[in-house]
């Protein structure tokens, strides 16, 4: 593969076509219609360029011609902050410090399990029955608003999006009485950037599910 450094022309995102966090980035890119090239890493043998750029040797990894971002968190307000149309945090600090606490807890509390379950082993069907258990418990939080707690997409709502997705691929199944979340899943999937960010073997987890 081409050095990142001869070809830095344009924002380059190290994703990877299976991981969530990934696929987060790959949303908020979408909706902000920006402009990126993709490079699809296998994390078996990752590239001498991701070696280069991100200590940890993780994805997603995000280069803005002299900018190196990882971790999705810092790369998702990163985007927000420097494309900011359509906003998808608050203005006011206040908010956005709230909003900030919800993509928290929607990873200590849900994207925790989904890293247990795609880790495989012995808690993995533990860590599956907690998280329909909680995402089922939370159903009724999603028949309040058209998004997640907002009349508007915010990256709470890129954040649920890819696990949604992936619960065929995690062994979930909702039930009928979590039918606010269902719509709510439905909605999400339907969305321009949402289809927009989709890699092939992402289609293919709800085309074999």
């Amino acid at each position: 593969m081409a050095q990142v450094t001869n070809r830095r022309l344009a924002m380059t995102l190290f994703s990877s076509d299976m991981c969530p966090y990934c696929h987060i980035a790959r949303i908020v890119l979408a909706e902000k219609g920006i402009s990126y090239e993709a490079v699809n890493i296998d994390l078996n043998n990752p590239p001498e360029d991701l070696r280069d750029l991100n200590p940890y040797n993780q994805v997603p990894t995000l280069v803005d011609r002299d900018l190196v971002l990882y971790d999705y968190r810092v790369i998702v307000e990163y985007l927000d902050e420097r494309f900011p149309h359509p906003p998808l945090m608050p203005v006011d600090p206040v908010s956005r410090a709230r909003n900030r606490l919800m993509l928290h807890r929607i990873e200590r509390d849900w994207y925790k399990m989904v890293d247990t379950i795609l880790a495989g082993g012995k808690e993995v069907e533990s860590a599956r029955k907690e998280l329909r258990d909680s995402l089922v418990g939370a159903s009724p939080i999603f028949d309040q608003k058209p998004f997640f707690m907002s009349d508007e997409f915010t990256l709470m709502d890129a954040a649920l999006a890819p696990m949604l997705w992936r619960l065929p691929q995690f062994g979930i199944e909702l039930p009928a009485v979590a039918k606010p979340l269902i719509n709510y899943a439905e909605r999400m999937f339907k969305r321009g950037s949402f289809q927009a960010s989709l890699t092939e073997g992402e289609r293919e987890l709800r085309q074999s599910a």
